[in-house]
């Protein structure tokens, strides 16, 4: 335990004390998803997902060739992830249910008994050990059968999408009281169809991404109507999606134009229909796409509009609002003739600017990802300021490492450093945050990183066959916070120790 000790004291000296506790209700929690941890992507009558497809038909896309065959092997291992947030003391745990493992068919026709078996046991042990399911009904993982027929870019995408959250409300809903429509569709829309990298694998950038995002934008509608008219008055729970947000910092201040340009495209898309007393598009997402595609020669837009009746469905269809934190950039105008790049990692040709990085932030063992923890509470604020005093759950915040190592002290203080942040955007910001995710609870498959990069607070042994978890520091330091609720945690754990 020497390691532990070691990580804990060098926290010490950066402790202040006073003004440190979060709020009661705060909820602490921790998250994974079913294509990243289950496995078992072939058993009993389960269908292929689109990551199951994109993994075996293109290999060389995903580092050393890796799958989630077989991933944390969760589907068997559920007791002992279970066991896990337990010990960590988590109020909640975020886990998404397999559209393919439940609806083999993609539709309603055929419930699999099996699916149906293996989430009813998640949740129900889940609360006997006194922790919330959060649920999250899509995360990245479409039915094949339907990505044959469009998938996300196909307009009945969001009734066959409603049909299946209707499945999932009425099976689990007198459970779990909180829902997650759609996980991040900036990455299954944006970067699936602007780079190819992501399943499905099809490049269009925009034309095919800006379909994908009305479609989504539909989709959790139309979930969340259902949930509003048929489950409710019983139920009574919260539903919302989540969206991955950088934080977009003007590059210089004569580039703050630009910077807004490019929060309103990577937040605004996703939040503006939803979160906006107007609804509809970001109208200066609009405006731009619209003189972009007529100086292209096109008769039409290629962001696709709303109709009025689509803008009011979609309006307010919201209980709280999920928000993902990682990383962030700078931003800039784009030079005459510059070459951009895609969307959204180097730059936006629709909005001509570029994407870059300070000097002074840190990098973490992957290429994407400064670490910037000021841009959290920058981020929050924005959206209080953009869409008022909504109340938000932190539903992913982790740091990313190749190190297998248990002593992660460069996730311990990123952990330490972005709740620091928040503390200042619930007590000075006056940001309504209701709680905070860890991504993630175990080390999984990273989707196109595979098994490279490890965000767990638990180890994942992939070359043992037991899949074999052991807590790193950071989960001795995260369950600490939890147990205190409060950030002066050091001289607790020491004396523990």
């Amino acid at each position: 335990m020497w390691w532990l000790k070691a990580a804990v004291i060098s926290l010490s000296v950066c402790a202040v004390l006073g003004g440190r506790h979060f709020p009661p209700g705060f909820m602490f929690g921790a998250a994974s998803a079913a294509y990243q941890v289950e496995g078992a992507w072939n058993i009993s009558d389960k269908s292929l997902s689109i990551w199951d497809y994109f993994a075996h038909t293109y290999p060389e896309k995903i580092v050393g060739n890796a799958t989630g065959d077989v991933a944390c092997d969760s589907y068997n291992k559920w007791k002992t992830d279970i066991e896990i947030a337990s010990e960590l003391g988590l109020h909640f745990y975020r886990f998404s249910i397999s559209w393919t493992r439940l609806m083999p068919t993609g539709f309603p026709n055929y419930i699999s008994e099996d699916g149906k078996r293996y989430y009813n046991d998640l949740i129900n042990l889940l609360l006997e050990k006194r922790i919330q399911p959060v649920v999250t009904i899509y995360h990245f993982d479409l039915p094949q059968s339907l990505q044959d027929l469009g998938g996300w870019t196909n307009p009945l995408v969001a009734d066959w999408f409603a049909n299946y959250a209707r499945v999932v409300f009425s099976l689990f809903g007198d459970r779990v009281k909180i829902w997650i429509t759609l996980n991040e569709p900036i990455t299954f829309c944006d970067i699936a169809y602007n780079v190819g990298t992501q399943a499905p694998g099809y490049i269009s950038p925009g034309v095919g991404n800006y379909i994908c995002n009305k479609n989504t934008m539909l989709a959790h509608a139309k979930a969340y109507r259902v949930y509003d008219k048929e489950f409710r008055s019983k139920q009574k729970g919260k539903v919302s999606i989540t969206n991955e947000i950088f934080w977009l910092e003007a590059d210089t201040e004569r580039d703050e134009e630009a910077a807004e340009k490019a929060r309103q495209l990577m937040a605004g898309m996703y939040c503006h229909p939803i979160f906006s007393k107007q609804g509809g598009w970001p109208p200066v997402i609009e405006r731009i796409i619209a003189e972009k595609s007529k100086q292209e020669g096109l008769p039409y837009s290629r962001l696709p509009t709303f109709t009025e009746e689509e803008i009011e469905l979609v309006k307010g269809t919201y209980d709280f609002m999920g928000f993902n934190y990682y990383t962030a950039r700078t931003v800039r105008e784009a030079k005459p003739g510059e070459e951009i790049g895609p969307w959204p990692f180097t730059g936006a040709s629709d909005i001509d600017i570029i994407l870059g990085e300070r000097r002074d932030w840190k990098q973490a063992d992957v290429w994407w990802f400064y670490i910037y923890p000021e841009g959290i509470r920058k981020q929050l604020a924005w959206l209080k300021e953009e869409y008022g005093d909504i109340e938000i759950l932190i539903t992913e915040n982790g740091c990313a490492s190749s190190s297998p190592y248990q002593y992660d002290e460069v996730r311990v203080e990123y952990y330490k450093d972005h709740l620091e942040q928040i503390l200042l955007s619930i007590n000075e910001d006056r940001v309504r945050v209701m709680g905070y995710s860890v991504w993630a609870l175990m080390d999984n498959f990273e989707w196109n990183d595979g098994y490279s990069v490890k965000f767990g607070m638990y180890d994942v042994d992939f070359r043992d066959p037991n899949r074999t978890r052991t807590p790193r520091a950071s989960a001795e330091y995260y369950a600490s916070v939890v147990k205190s609720h409060s950030l002066d945690v050091n001289n607790k754990i020491i004396d523990e120790l």
